[in-house]
């Protein structure tokens, strides 16, 4: 895989890689260069090195290596399927990696039940197919490939921003202004390491986020709120809608217990559409994933009503 830098993009060549490569971290892109893997005008680079204008990056993938997971028949719920790839409709509370704590149960699990070890081992990993993330506790659509060149194809379009996604969410508060575009820097919180925070360039990385709010709730001071991503940063939407005065209800994290996200039991964000250019075909797909009945209060709420007809 070839990379030609056609824009001046500064920074450091890891940092450059990881923004451009989402299903790589930061961490695997650094460990990649410093095995020569990736390499900078035809020379071995370091992680530091700067990128500039007309630069040309190399990436050989290594072969990937076997998964230590066990595959696990635990229902899915697809939303569409073919031998490139599937897009399904992540349930709240399951894990899409195994990691300390979740060892199995994952999606990962039932993905190398449901595909028969038939996905993509691009991103270092043999037969994950993980193309992209969702929270634990957020539901909706995630797409996943079978295959190295769908991988390619699906990530190419995440980085170029071509792939659409629209959330849905339910947030204390109500987001000031009603209707905007959050563009800021997303970055970890300098004290506490399981939060992102909104920082000041040239920390973090680039996010942005479309945001409308559809309903309010004036009894209990919620609203129901549309949110388009143009990228996909670790809890993006949860902290812009933090940065704007309405945390979700029931995050732990960046919210606070009250009645409603009792009553809800979960992170109140749903991955609702997806669209993409489907890898061997060209044509564009458009996936909607059913709304969970969490929702359903604030669906019924008379200003939300003309949207979902």
């Amino acid at each position: 895989m070839e990379l030609q830098v056609n824009e001046m993009p500064g920074g450091r060549l890891d940092a450059f890689l990881a923004e451009r490569l989402p299903e790589l971290s930061r961490t695997r892109i650094q460990t990649l260069i410093r095995e020569q893997y990736i390499q900078l005008n035809g020379q071995p680079a370091k992680p530091r090195d700067p990128v500039k204008l007309g630069d040309l990056i190399t990436l050989a993938l290594p072969e990937a290596v076997p998964l230590d997971a066990a595959a696990q028949d635990i229902p899915l719920d697809i939303l569409y399927e073919d031998d490139d790839l599937l897009v399904l409709n992540k349930a709240p509370g399951m894990v899409v990696h195994p990691a300390p704590g979740n060892p199995d149960g994952t999606l990962v699990n039932a993905l190398l039940h449901h595909c028969e070890g038939k996905l993509s081992g691009i991103g270092g990993v043999e037969r994950p197919g993980i193309v992209h993330r969702l929270d634990k506790d957020t539901s909706g659509c995630l797409v996943v490939a079978k295959s190295d060149p769908a991988h390619q194809s699906l990530v190419g379009q995440f980085a170029g921003r071509s792939l659409e996604k629209i959330y849905l969410a339910v947030s204390q508060g109500i987001p000031r202004p009603e209707k905007d575009t959050v563009f800021t820097h997303i970055g970890r919180h300098p004290v506490n390491r399981q939060k992102m925070a909104v920082v000041n360039p040239p920390g973090g990385k680039a996010a942005i986020t479309d945001y409308e709010v559809l309903a309010v709730d004036p009894a209990t001071l919620t609203a129901l709120v549309l949110c388009h991503l143009h990228t996909g940063r670790t809890h993006q939407i949860r902290v812009h809608l933090h940065h704007r005065g309405a945390p979700l209800v029931g995050d732990p994290i960046y919210g606070k217990p009250s009645p409603t996200s009792a009553l809800t039991g979960r992170l109140m964000l749903h991955a609702w559409r997806l669209s993409f250019d489907h890898p061997r075909s060209g044509q564009r797909l458009h996936l909607a994933a059913p709304i969970p009945p969490e929702f359903t209060p604030w669906l019924q709420l008379p200003a939300a009503a003309p949207f979902f007809i």
